[in-house]
């Protein structure tokens, strides 16, 4: 009896091809439907499992920071702007003197928020000084107009970077105390911080520190002296940078920005900086504070666009001025995605990316 069921069965699956491994056949697509639907949650897994916690507990916390002296702002908002803005999440966008169109795109588009979710946001952008007398004069119109520059002490470079970062982080601890969440962000980003909030509130309690972003893992300084990256290994002589967030966008808590500042290494005038990213993950690593990962930012591998996975991300970057006004506003349009378009689009989005990424590293080789 036991034979001739066996060979019912064979019999009946015999058009699928698969005989005694049908449950395979059916078992392959249902797993690959799952990993797609969840790809964010088995990303999260995979790179907590591959992040370092090496050495961070015998580092010790709170070393002496460099900047000794009060940070000079030639622009920047009332100092009183965060007393009564009273943000939740104090949005710093990255910028240069020139980038004008990217910044009227955000203020037209995610910048302009000022209350999702029922919390207080506030967008301001940082930059450097401009050697161009006549930009400089069209900074002073717009921060006259805007009241959203802030301007740091130093030639807006990208050598300079790093300098920014500092700047803006001296700026955040100075005037900005009330707020509970800080989010670096460049112009070139299309942020979302409705997506945000909701993470923060479902994933963060207000016990500790938070430095959230993309997180790169076992990157290798470039000892190429060609290249703008160039660093040399008088400037950081390790030949791994310990896990650091993608500069594209990262969030860090109250508490963490006064650590970071205070564990900030001493800067040399005469050797290159690590990039700005890596400087905060060293400065953050040097404060026992660790990256978290989310897979929420886009900071390596571009996103292709789809409506509802853009609207699943927190953050989106190498968005152009015109392509973000156009951007936002087929995002948030109705209807809104469903669970599972959202789901899906995400798997999908991550899943050609991952593609495109493998596609440039076989161009480099």
């Amino acid at each position: 009896m036991v034979g001739r069921g066996l060979w019912i069965f064979k019999v009946r699956c015999g058009k699928w091809k698969c005989s005694t491994t049908s449950v395979l056949c059916l078992a392959v697509p249902c797993a690959a439907l799952l990993a797609l639907l969840f790809v964010d949650a088995i990303e999260s897994w995979s790179m907590s499992l591959a992040m370092s916690t090496d050495g961070v507990e015998q580092r010790e916390k709170g070393t002496h920071s460099n900047q000794q002296n009060p940070e000079k702002y030639p622009l920047m908002p009332s100092p009183l702007v965060c007393q009564r803005a009273k943000p939740y999440l104090l949005i710093m966008v990255t910028t240069a003197p020139a980038n004008q169109k990217a910044r009227q795109a955000i203020r037209n588009t995610w910048g302009g928020e000022t209350e999702v979710r029922g919390r207080r946001v506030m967008t301001l952008f940082m930059m450097g000084l401009t050697s161009d007398p006549g930009l400089s004069k069209q900074l002073q119109e717009e921060a006259r107009d805007h009241r959203d520059l802030v301007q740091g002490c130093f030639l807006d470079t990208y050598a300079n970077l790093t300098l920014k970062t500092l700047s803006m982080l001296g700026w955040t601890r100075r005037f900005c105390r009330q707020t509970r969440f800080i989010a670096k962000v460049d112009d070139d980003v299309l942020f979302n911080p409705g997506v945000l909030i909701r993470y923060l509130n479902r994933s963060y309690t207000m016990e500790g520190d938070l430095y959230l972003g993309r997180v790169h893992l076992q990157v290798s300084p470039n000892r190429n002296a060609a290249s703008k990256h160039y660093l040399p290994a008088a400037a950081y002589a390790p030949e791994v940078f310990p896990d650091y967030c993608s500069g594209t966008t990262y969030i860090l808590s109250r508490s963490a920005v006064l650590k970071i500042v205070q564990a900030t290494p001493p800067v040399s005038p005469h050797l290159p900086l690590p990039p700005e990213d890596v400087f905060v993950g060293l400065s953050a690593r040097a404060a026992g504070i660790l990256p978290s990962h989310s897979p929420l930012f886009s900071g390596g591998p571009g996103l292709p666009y789809n409506r509802c996975c853009y609207q699943a991300m927190a953050s989106v970057h190498r968005i152009s001025p015109t392509g973000m006004i156009r951007i936002w506003g087929e995002v948030h349009a109705p209807p809104p995605c469903s669970w599972l378009g959202l789901r899906a689009s995400l798997g999908l989005c991550k899943l050609q990316a991952l593609l495109g990424t493998m596609l440039e590293k076989e161009k480099d080789l």
